[in-house]
């Protein structure tokens, strides 16, 4: 296809999500008082040096988020990353360093280990997808299955681990699901709801450029919805919880009657399957765990 969703790289939309989330943490951390601990035990006017160090095997995103955080925070420090997002880590690695007023770097330490590690999570469960279905020609996809107020980070870290972002959110794309249908006010089959998303899609942007880059996708979970589905040409077709022999059927029928439909497989989908599922021969592994399942990776700073 000639057309793909927004991937998602570290850009002024990201940065603002970035600086909110860290108004959010300030306000969990401090409320509008003070770090007791940090204030009894640090001396006014100390500096200090503290290295971000890997505990962890993983894959690194959200060393751009730091920098955002400790502007946003208005720390008195600065940051210097050694690596970059994306980069592979081992336990023991210095991912950056911290150099700066001693009480600012103990009082903005949980928001900043936090924001790295949660974002290298996804990155590092990522990275282990991608690698599961290396040598086919599918893709993995993320899903709006986001952290409330994270998505764009979780997206950003998604293709740091090397993976392909979904849809951002219900404005850019139209996808058809099966409660879209069960609602039964306008279409009742695929095809039909297509049809009538097409042209409602045509009348409200009233601009043809800009209705070729709209993106038409149709869910079905069954082959014969897909059979019927495949001469009205959406862009692409998400088979949803099919077994790796429906999806192979599907790829077959898809090569026979319309080869330009992308194939997109959902549901199901683990670590144990996903090879199975890349070698039927879809286009597409949307996997919802990349962000609803990943665990933060485990990052400490290191004094000295």
């Amino acid at each position: 296809m000639n057309i793909d969703f927004t991937q998602h790289d570290w850009n002024a939309h990201t940065d603002d999500d970035c600086r909110q989330i860290v108004r959010l943490a300030v306000r969990e951390d401090l409320e509008r008082l003070y770090d007791w601990t940090t204030l009894a035990l640090a001396p006014q006017g100390a500096a200090g040096r503290a290295k971000v160090v890997a505990r962890q095997a993983g894959v690194v995103a959200g060393l751009r988020a730091i920098e955002t955080a400790v502007d946003e925070m208005q720390l008195d420090a600065t940051w210097t990353p050694h690596v970059e997002d994306g980069a592979a880590v081992q336990p023991g690695d210095c991912v950056g360093v911290l150099a700066g007023a001693t009480r600012d770097l103990l009082t903005g330490e949980r928001t900043l280990l936090n924001l790295l590690g949660r974002l290298s999570g996804v990155a590092s469960l990522t990275r282990r997808y991608v690698e599961a279905i290396a040598g086919t020609a599918a893709r993995i996809y993320d899903t709006r299955k986001t952290t409330p107020g994270w998505r764009r980070l979780e997206k950003y870290a998604v293709r740091c681990g090397g993976g392909c972002n979904h849809r951002t959110g219900l404005f850019d794309a139209v996808l058809i699901k099966d409660n879209h249908l069960a609602q039964g006010k306008l279409a009742d089959t695929p095809e039909a709801a297509l049809e009538q998303a097409r042209r409602f899609v045509r009348e409200m942007l009233q601009d043809e450029r800009k209705f070729d880059q709209m993106i038409f996708e149709v869910e079905v979970d069954a082959l014969e919805q897909l059979e019927a589905l495949l001469p009205a040409a959406p862009h692409i077709v998400l088979l949803d919880n099919m077994t790796s022999d429906e999806l192979r059927h599907a790829v077959a029928r898809r090569d026979a009657v319309n080869p330009a439909v992308e194939l997109e497989a959902s549901g199901g989908v683990n670590l144990d399957t996903v090879r199975a599922i890349a070698e039927s021969g879809v286009d597409r592994i949307s996997v919802g765990a990349l962000t609803h399942g990943a665990v933060s990776l485990d990052f400490g700073l290191d004094w000295g």
